[in-house]
């Protein structure tokens, strides 16, 4: 297997694979949406509350912010020595809240969130939670916790997550007149005329809809469109909490786990 970069922010990824399948793929793609372990508000102790949303909308929205993840130094609930519904330092973060309106309206944003770990804070400071009226008031704890996408979609490490097929177009010079009809029904611009050709530019963003195929007055074999069934483009987007290659790399790992596992079973009943 072949891995490289196309292109890369604070929080996307676009990677080409090469030498892969579609079922491995599709696990991988899984386990990044279901599997890797993000942190997230769980439990809310509300001590006050006089603003206009109810406690269970407040809570709700606290366990939608995307909190920083810190995978080493936390458990899950579930393999945390603890053993207590509570939790313990070693799997639990807690966050205090304590904001009042004085004399106007004011916005309560989720850097006003305090956590006993500095690590584990919300992603951006400017996450709107609640607006107050003058003399309302928010006062309340928060418990933060490791947890999968598959328990709760606010547990997913990645926003986004989607691959296909490496595509590839050919083009024959003998019976390309240059047109530039194909050109121009392409969505995504991946054609292009240069020196009374027809060239191909940033192939990746090529969606295999074969318009350009169609649009060729010479027939469809002067432009062909097809793909590679070994290679894949993989895009990657994160919340915050994590960076892409954290989430990327423990993907891997956590799939490593699961096929050694299945190899032992295998074994076993041999």
């Amino acid at each position: 297997m072949e891995m490289r970069v196309v292109d890369k922010t604070d929080v996307t990824n676009r990677l080409i694979i090469d030498g892969v399948n579609v079922p491995f793929m599709n696990a991988l793609r899984r386990i990044m949406l279901a599997e890797v372990p993000s942190m997230t508000i769980d439990d809310v102790v509300v001590l006050e509350n006089s603003s206009i949303l109810q406690d269970e909308v407040l809570a709700h929205r606290l366990g939608l912010i995307p909190l920083k993840t810190d995978l080493e130094s936390y458990n899950l609930p579930e393999e945390c020595p603890c053993k207590s519904e509570f939790g313990c330092n070693l799997c639990r973060v807690t966050l205090t809240l304590d904001v009042e309106a004085t004399d106007s309206v004011r916005t309560v944003y989720s850097g006003e969130l305090i956590p006993n770990n500095p690590d584990i804070a919300p992603v951006s400071d400017k996450i709107p939670i609640v607006k107050l009226a003058p003399t309302q008031r928010i006062r309340l704890e928060a418990y933060a916790r490791l947890g999968k996408g598959k328990q709760h979609a606010k547990w997913q490490a990645v926003s986004m997550c989607t691959y296909k097929y490496f595509p590839k177009v050919k083009i024959n010079e003998k019976l390309c007149d240059a047109c530039g009809k194909c050109v121009e029904v392409c969505p995504k611009r991946v054609l292009l005329i240069a020196g009374g050709k027809v060239g191909i530019r940033n192939i990746t963003e090529c969606t295999l809809c074969q318009d350009c195929m169609d649009a060729c007055p010479k027939g469809p074999n002067t432009i062909e469109v097809s793909w590679d069934k070994n290679a894949f483009i993989l895009y990657i987007e994160s919340n915050g909490g994590l960076t892409v290659e954290q989430i990327l790399l423990e993907a891997l790992k956590i799939l490593d786990g699961k096929v050694e596992n299945f190899l032992n079973l295998l074994t076993e009943k041999k």
